[in-house]
């Protein structure tokens, strides 16, 4: 029974594998609307018509002007459409450039591959995205995106490698989370995801955490306030932008046992408009915890306030 318990925790702590690594791309660029805006604009017009910033890739014996930027923005929209393959296909002519924006890029789409991909081209994939975030941050370090995807890959390819390696870098996923937040520190998903995993390494039974340290070493160490503050955070940075953010918020609240505040982000998230499997799960989730707790509060014949 205890190992099952542990291997739950460890399952748990893959807390960056839910579809909202699809959503970041989103929330970290809201800020940017207007150059999208422009630059989608531009994506309709011809290539070779722009070439204020750009470099030069030869196709067919013809060379072609390709501004970095219009290149940029074309994959981003592909992105955002669910188009991976193609946003692959697209950046990866230009990887021999060694551009960073581009690698992180590479390395986003090779992930977003990967999750509906077989478990040996999964693999493959994952190694081939760490790779690329890999050589991206020893060509800038000071990239706050390149930690992002380092964090989020990093912590998928740790799958494929076993409970004590997944347990010995959660350490590193946090890190490159904290400076990605340190770099950008207006970037609600990356706060959001630093506050997940220090529900998740929080929400770890005592005894769990002895065995843990029995086999593996040390276990990370964090608390719920600790979390409480990362998911406030990004919410002040980028109010009501997830429906997971409000219901960890509500979460964390029961854990801290200040039911009112608890309350109120349950019922935000339950309320959430529902644009994806996300805010479904969330809604379900948080609708569940409210049934639950007026169920006890009914128990002890007291009310919740609606």
């Amino acid at each position: 029974m205890l190992a099952q318990k542990l291997l739950r925790f460890v399952r748990n702590t893959k807390v960056l594998q839910r579809s909202f690594a699809h959503r970041s791309s989103q929330f970290s660029q809201k800020k940017n609307n207007y150059r999208a805006l422009t630059t989608k604009v531009c994506i309709a017009n011809s290539f070779t018509a722009m070439s204020m910033w750009g470099f030069t890739k030869s196709e067919d014996g013809d060379n072609t002007l390709v501004t970095t930027k219009v290149l940029i923005a074309k994959a981003d929209a592909l992105f955002d459409q669910g188009n991976y393959k193609e946003v692959y296909d697209l950046l990866s002519n230009y990887n021999d450039n060694k551009d960073v924006e581009i690698m992180w890029r590479l390395g986003r789409a090779l992930y977003k591959m990967a999750k509906t991909a077989t478990e040996v081209e999964g693999k493959k994939m994952i190694y081939e995205a760490y790779d690329l975030i890999l050589n991206a941050l020893k060509i800038k370090e000071d990239h706050w995106a390149v930690h992002k995807w380092m964090s989020i890959i990093l912590d998928s390819k740790c799958n494929y490698e076993g409970m004590k390696v997944r347990i010995k870098e959660l350490y590193n996923v946090k890190k490159h989370m904290l400076r990605a937040i340190e770099l950008n520190p207006t970037d609600a998903t990356t706060m959001y995801m630093l506050g997940t995993w220090c529900y998740q390494v929080s929400d770890l039974a005592w005894y769990q955490r002895k065995i843990a340290a029995v086999i593996f070493g040390e276990p990370p160490t964090s608390s719920f306030k600790e979390a409480l503050t990362y998911f406030e955070n990004a919410e002040k940075v980028d109010p009501y932008f997830y429906s997971y953010n409000l219901l960890m918020l509500g979460k964390v609240y029961l854990k801290l046992n200040q039911k009112d505040q608890a309350l109120k982000y349950l019922k935000m998230a339950a309320e959430y408009p529902v644009k994806n499997d996300d805010d479904h799960n969330a809604k379900q989730e948080a609708q569940q915890l409210l049934k639950n707790e007026e169920k006890y509060c009914a128990s002890i014949n007291l009310c919740i306030c609606c």
